[in-house]
């Protein structure tokens, strides 16, 4: 799967920066590199992680998935 030439191996890293990109860098103008580094980090940490729905987790977003996880984790022991 690391071998150059094998586009399964970088597939979910290449969607995430195509949405990055697409939700966030080119609807934007940015004056300083580190307002952008600013922006994309608040993208990161409270839109993509917390708020916007994915797919692969069944249409609900990371941190609703974590804690569907901790709950189920708590129910077993």
């Amino acid at each position: 799967m690391s071998r150059r030439g094998n586009c399964y191996d970088n597939a979910p890293m290449e969607s995430f920066w195509d949405l990055l990109k697409n939700e966030l860098i080119h609807q934007k103008s940015y004056v300083t590199k580190q307002t952008a580094i600013n922006e994309i980090v608040e993208y990161i940490e409270i839109f993509y992680n917390r708020t916007r729905r994915h797919s692969s987790l069944g249409n609900i977003s990371p941190a609703q998935a974590l804690m569907q996880f901790m709950l189920k984790q708590d129910e077993v022991v």
